[in-house]
């Protein structure tokens, strides 16, 4: 989880390469309305992030049905969001990609194969809820190589193995 160009596609591919677990991109699961508003610089309402949010819930749970475990990329800001997340089966584990505003500011303003515009974090940090104690996850600083934060990850994951359960490996 995390705001816009906090890596959380990349990190995401590359936990999946080093776990061997199917992972979605969440990008995938929004309408062409919600992309189409947020190309266009407006930022979504919760009214256009239910559905959203309801068919990676809905892929989560095909995926859980098949015996996987998953990984998925999604901003989840608000923890409604993320407590919506958790309505799928099996047992849903946030990784917060926290990073400056300038360095994901920077990393916006270097990527050009997004339909997000930059523009648009100011927005993303405002709504920005930071996981709460009582949650599953743990946070990861991203100003550090991309293969620092994977192994941070996985370091979590393995010295937290309650994270996991329920998880085959």
């Amino acid at each position: 989880m995390g705001v816009a160009g906090s890596g959380k596609s990349t990190v995401a591919h590359g936990l999946a390469a080093r776990l061997g677990w199917p992972m979605a991109e969440g990008d995938e699961f929004h309408s062409v309305e919600n992309i189409a508003k947020m190309a266009s610089g407006h930022p979504l309402t919760d009214d256009d992030r239910w559905p959203w949010l309801d068919r990676i819930v809905e892929w989560t749970a095909q995926q859980d049905r098949a015996g996987h475990c998953t990984l998925v990329t999604c901003s989840a800001l608000r923890r409604a969001y993320r407590d919506r997340l958790r309505t799928a089966p099996g047992r849903t584990v946030f990784v917060h990609l926290v990073g400056s505003a300038d360095v994901v500011a920077d990393r916006l303003a270097h990527r050009t194969d997004h339909f997000m515009p930059s523009s648009l974090l100011p927005s993303q940090l405002a709504t920005l809820e930071p996981l709460g104690s009582d949650e599953d996850g743990f946070s990861i600083d991203i100003e550090q190589d991309v293969d620092e934060v994977l192994d941070s990850i996985v370091d979590a994951l393995s010295t937290n193995p309650q994270l996991l359960k329920g998880c085959a490996e």
